[in-house]
Protein backbone atom coordinates (compact mmCIF):
# COMPACT_ATOMS: atom_id res chain seq x y z
CA UNK A 1 0.00 0.00 0.00
CA UNK A 2 1.38 3.52 -0.89
CA UNK A 3 1.73 6.20 1.21
CA UNK A 4 -1.20 8.55 -0.71
CA UNK A 5 -3.11 5.09 -0.34
CA UNK A 6 -2.99 4.50 2.98
CA UNK A 7 -3.91 8.63 3.30
CA UNK A 8 -6.99 8.52 1.19
CA UNK A 9 -8.35 4.88 3.46
CA UNK A 10 -7.10 6.45 6.47
CA UNK A 11 -9.14 9.95 6.07
CA UNK A 12 -12.11 8.02 4.60
CA UNK A 13 -12.41 4.85 7.30
CA UNK A 14 -11.67 7.82 10.37
CA UNK A 15 -14.46 9.99 8.74
CA UNK A 16 -17.05 7.37 8.80
CA UNK A 17 -16.23 6.46 12.44
CA UNK A 18 -16.67 9.95 13.50
CA UNK A 19 -19.81 10.62 11.56
CA UNK A 20 -21.44 7.59 12.90
CA UNK A 21 -20.27 8.32 16.67
CA UNK A 22 -20.17 11.95 17.10
CA UNK A 23 -23.74 12.87 15.84
CA UNK A 24 -24.93 10.04 18.78
CA UNK A 25 -23.83 12.69 21.74
CA UNK A 26 -27.18 14.76 20.37
CA UNK A 27 -29.47 11.02 20.77
CA UNK A 28 -28.34 9.90 24.18
CA UNK A 29 -31.77 10.59 25.57
CA UNK A 30 -34.01 9.55 22.58
CA UNK A 31 -36.96 6.92 23.72
CA UNK A 32 -35.12 4.39 21.05
CA UNK A 33 -31.47 4.80 22.73
CA UNK A 34 -32.41 4.20 26.17
CA UNK A 35 -34.78 0.91 24.88
CA UNK A 36 -31.87 -0.31 23.23
CA UNK A 37 -29.62 -0.30 26.17
CA UNK A 38 -32.61 -1.33 28.70
CA UNK A 39 -33.17 -4.31 26.05
CA UNK A 40 -29.79 -5.32 26.85
CA UNK A 41 -30.38 -5.48 30.48
CA UNK A 42 -27.25 -2.31 31.45
CA UNK A 43 -28.23 0.60 33.88
CA UNK A 44 -28.96 4.20 32.26
CA UNK A 45 -25.82 5.70 34.17
CA UNK A 46 -23.45 3.54 31.84
CA UNK A 47 -25.43 4.59 29.25
CA UNK A 48 -24.34 8.57 29.25
CA UNK A 49 -20.98 7.45 30.57
CA UNK A 50 -20.39 4.93 27.25
CA UNK A 51 -21.88 7.84 25.02
CA UNK A 52 -19.73 10.76 26.42
CA UNK A 53 -16.96 8.39 26.34
CA UNK A 54 -17.13 7.19 22.69
CA UNK A 55 -17.91 10.85 21.35
CA UNK A 56 -14.14 12.03 22.77
CA UNK A 57 -12.63 9.08 21.56
CA UNK A 58 -14.30 9.68 17.59
CA UNK A 59 -13.26 13.25 18.28
CA UNK A 60 -9.69 12.19 19.39
CA UNK A 61 -9.32 9.97 16.31
CA UNK A 62 -10.33 12.79 13.75
CA UNK A 63 -8.30 15.69 15.05
CA UNK A 64 -4.60 15.38 13.24
CA UNK A 65 -2.97 17.10 15.98
CA UNK A 66 -3.94 14.30 18.63
CA UNK A 67 -0.65 13.15 20.54
CA UNK A 68 0.06 8.86 19.26
CA UNK A 69 -0.42 7.40 22.88
CA UNK A 70 -3.69 9.39 23.46
CA UNK A 71 -5.08 8.19 20.16
CA UNK A 72 -3.69 4.79 20.80
CA UNK A 73 -5.91 4.26 23.40
CA UNK A 74 -8.95 6.04 21.48
CA UNK A 75 -8.71 2.96 19.27
CA UNK A 76 -8.84 0.56 22.11
CA UNK A 77 -11.84 2.11 23.53
CA UNK A 78 -13.20 2.01 20.78
CA UNK A 79 -12.58 -1.61 19.74
CA UNK A 80 -13.46 -2.72 23.14
CA UNK A 81 -16.92 -1.04 22.99
CA UNK A 82 -17.82 -2.62 19.48
CA UNK A 83 -16.49 -5.62 20.32
CA UNK A 84 -18.66 -5.72 23.68
CA UNK A 85 -21.63 -4.60 21.93
CA UNK A 86 -21.17 -7.56 19.81
CA UNK A 87 -21.18 -9.77 22.73
CA UNK A 88 -23.56 -8.22 24.48
CA UNK A 89 -26.42 -8.17 21.17
CA UNK A 90 -25.29 -11.96 20.63
CA UNK A 91 -25.68 -13.17 24.31
CA UNK A 92 -29.20 -11.08 24.59
CA UNK A 93 -30.29 -11.69 20.95
CA UNK A 94 -29.15 -15.05 19.47
CA UNK A 95 -26.58 -15.23 16.52
CA UNK A 96 -28.97 -12.77 14.29
CA UNK A 97 -27.95 -11.08 11.90
CA UNK A 98 -28.10 -7.92 13.45
CA UNK A 99 -26.49 -8.41 16.32
CA UNK A 100 -23.08 -8.53 14.23
CA UNK A 101 -23.23 -5.31 12.94
CA UNK A 102 -20.93 -3.38 15.61
CA UNK A 103 -17.85 -6.39 14.30
CA UNK A 104 -18.56 -3.65 10.40
CA UNK A 105 -17.70 -0.77 12.63
CA UNK A 106 -15.24 -2.57 14.21
CA UNK A 107 -13.72 -3.87 11.02
CA UNK A 108 -13.86 0.18 9.99
CA UNK A 109 -11.77 1.31 12.80
CA UNK A 110 -9.18 -1.54 12.08
CA UNK A 111 -9.07 0.05 8.59
CA UNK A 112 -7.97 3.87 10.19
CA UNK A 113 -5.77 1.96 12.56
CA UNK A 114 -3.76 0.32 9.78
CA UNK A 115 -3.46 3.16 7.71
CA UNK A 116 -2.66 5.57 10.55
CA UNK A 117 0.64 3.50 11.78
CA UNK A 118 1.36 3.28 7.74
CA UNK A 119 1.02 6.75 7.98
CA UNK A 120 2.96 7.48 10.90
CA UNK A 121 5.74 5.11 9.83
CA UNK A 122 5.04 2.46 12.06
CA UNK A 123 4.61 -0.76 10.21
Amino acid sequence: MTLKTAKILYWISTSIIALFIIPGIFFLNTKMAIDGIQHLGLPYWFHIELGIGKFIGAVLLILPFTPKRIKEWAYVGLGIDFLSATIGLVAVDGAKGGSFAPLVFFAILLVSYICYHKIKGDD
